[in-house]
């Protein structure tokens, strides 16, 4: 129950995230003196409507979205009335029109600093210096956190490590007296000044004893670690899925228990510790951006019966499932953060320069600005503005394309969900 609650939850805030955008393109038009007629929230069949002043508010049956319609956006706009034509909003200074087009994505932005801003001071917000990928894992000192079992050959299927049992072996490390905490600073010859030193320094060992340096309660010692021969993955593999190779191990990874994965924050200490969250997500947002088109394969390959990339995206179904499982997971945290990454990346997808996005007629109105100023220093007659109807079958490639690939996440979110819990 409280999955299927969760899961609603989401899909409402997003829901309300999108009539939030489209109130912001009608509140700025109407700011400039441009003429709003509808307002509305969702498509289709109308629920119901009223009007105030020279605008139609209303609610529709399907809750995906909604609109807000401008009296002409651009000047092949046909259904505009005489007397509104002075009103049009492709009429209205470049920067007028700049403002009430990019408002959409300003309100996502809004939306996501003012729930990264209550996340601080509420449940918190996650240690940006805790390691979560490989690579940062690989930057930290090399303070130890020792296994009692390991595995010669890792295993398929999540199951516990029992010396003696499908290859696994009592932990090298644990043998020789090393702890969890232990600081080391030399393997071998080598010395240590992270944990990726160490890493390269275990691999490049033979099996067999090796000498351990390590700092332990500020007193030096040296532990001789019965190296031995097992298959694993390259060090930066995020995933564990690459390929594997034979190298010495010692059963043993780095130590975070001295890393909160949560830091605290005061309505004040909150501001900046926000602005550096939110910046992070911005980078993040980017970097999905650009993997977009690589992912393709694997989302295609999940519907096929392939095991699902979890870095794959997500539709509308698939956030509102991982806002489920935080629910029922008792992780509302999680909750906001999705929210609040998925507003960020919305906002930022919308000011893409491609018709139909907001970010397309921005573009195309300060291409004409640009145009204009260069035509008047050549002394040449303006061209005008531009012509939607041209653009048209590059406009039609851009729903066709974008409609295809929400079909193709939102099936693999049905057929091969994501899942952030095991």
């Amino acid at each position: 129950m409280l999955f299927w609650l969760g899961a609603a939850a989401f899909a409402l805030t997003i829901l309300v995230s999108v009539s939030l955008h489209e109130l912001g393109h009608m509140i700025t038009g109407k700011r400039f003196g441009m003429k709003v007629t509808q307002y509305f929230v969702g498509f289709g069949p109308t629920l119901f409507s009223f009007r105030r002043g020279e605008t139609e508010y209303g609610l529709k049956l399907i809750p995906l979205g909604g609109f807000c319609k401008i009296v002409g956006m651009t000047p092949q706009d046909d259904d505009v009335a005489p007397e509104d034509q002075p009103r049009a909003m492709w009429r209205f200074p470049v920067w007028k029109r700049t403002i009430v087009m990019g408002a959409g994505s300003v309100t996502h932005f809004i939306l996501a600093a003012a729930g990264i801003w209550i996340m601080a001071i509420t449940v918190g917000l996650p240690n940006q210096d805790f390691p979560v990928t490989s690579s940062q894992t690989l930057t930290k000192p090399a303070r130890i956190e020792v296994a009692d079992c390991t595995w010669i050959n890792l295993p398929t299927t999540n199951v516990d490590c029992k010396p003696g049992t499908d290859g696994a072996i009592a932990g090298p490390a644990a043998a020789a007296g090393l702890k969890n905490g232990d600081l080391i600073t030399k393997v071998g010859t080598t010395t240590i000044n992270n944990y990726g030193d160490l890493t390269n320094a275990i691999r490049v060992q033979k099996a067999g004893a090796v000498p351990f340096e390590y700092t332990r309660d500020g007193k030096s010692a040296v532990a001789e670690v019965k190296l031995v021969s097992a298959k694993r993955p390259a060090p930066d593999d995020d995933t564990g899925t690459g390929p594997q190779t034979d190298v010495p191990v010692a059963g043993l990874g780095l130590d975070t228990s001295g890393i909160a994965r949560i830091n605290n924050y005061n309505v004040a200490t909150a501001v900046p510790a926000s602005a550096s969250f939110g910046w992070l997500i911005v980078e993040n947002s980017f970097a999905s951006l650009k993997k977009v088109p690589e992912k393709i394969p694997a989302l295609w390959h999940s519907l096929t019966g392939g095991e699902r990339d979890p870095n794959t995206p997500i539709s509308v179904i698939g956030a509102s499932r991982l806002g489920g499982e935080a629910i029922e997971k008792g992780v509302p945290e999680v909750f906001w953060q999705i929210f609040i990454s998925l507003n960020v990346f919305i906002g930022i997808f919308n000011l893409l320069p491609l018709l139909p996005l907001d970010g397309g007629h921005i573009a195309i109105a300060w291409f004409e600005k640009a145009r204009s100023w260069l035509y008047a220093r050549l002394r040449r007659r303006d061209p005008g503005r531009v012509d939607y109807y041209k653009l048209m079958p590059i406009t039609y490639a851009v729903i066709l394309i974008g409609g295809a690939f929400t079909l193709l996440t939102a099936t693999a979110d049905i057929v091969n969900p994501i899942t952030i819990f095991p």
